[in-house]
């Protein structure tokens, strides 16, 4: 992941970096508190290095550089590849598929055997499933369920793993009865 990763300016819009690196949205706002709310938050126009400046953070600009790239690197170890996801599963695997879209989005295309996230689902992973238990989340492109993966593998569900480009890429590479949308 290293030698892929694109380099960070502090002149870039918070638009270019959150395309190139989802996860520094979360990273800035564990690590700084900026993002989360109104009166953290940022314009997408805005450069990192603007609104570090505007939090009163402007020392820290090179660090937050690194704390994205960290974050990204995380979140590419919580990530398994479609092929990797159904070799496992054909080698017999047991894995609990959860799929965090909304309900209308499962009458378009699901995954078969997959579970719909519920609030009552969530809370028997958190408080009755074994924390080694094999989970991948999935959304239609793989961002809300990385969010997911994230809160779950935080809370202890050690295997817990997102579907790199979700039930999208599921269905072109794996499965392409699935209905794409």
């Amino acid at each position: 992941m290293q030698a892929e990763m694109q380099q960070i300016q502090p002149d870039m819009t918070m638009e270019q970096i959150l395309n190139l690196y989802p996860s520094a949205r979360r990273a800035l706002f564990q690590k700084y508190h900026i993002g989360g709310c109104s009166s953290c938050g940022y314009s997408m126009s805005d450069t990192l290095e603007q609104v570090l400046i505007k939090h009163n953070r402007a020392q820290h600009v090179e660090q937050a550089v690194e704390d994205i790239y960290e974050s990204a690197r995380v979140d590419e170890a919580m990530q398994i590849e479609p092929q990797a996801l159904k070799q496992a599963l054909d080698a017999g695997e047991t894995w609990r598929i959860i799929d965090v879209r909304d309900p209308f989005e499962t009458e378009i295309a699901t995954i078969p055997g997959s579970e719909l996230l519920s609030r009552e689902l969530a809370m028997d992973m958190l408080q009755k499933w074994p924390k080694d238990t094999k989970i991948v989340f999935f959304c239609h492109a793989g961002i809300r369920s990385l969010e997911a993966t994230s809160y779950f593998k935080g809370h202890g569900l050690v295997n817990a793993k997102n579907l790199k480009g979700g039930i999208d890429r599921w269905s072109e590479e794996i499965d392409p009865s699935i209905p794409r949308y």
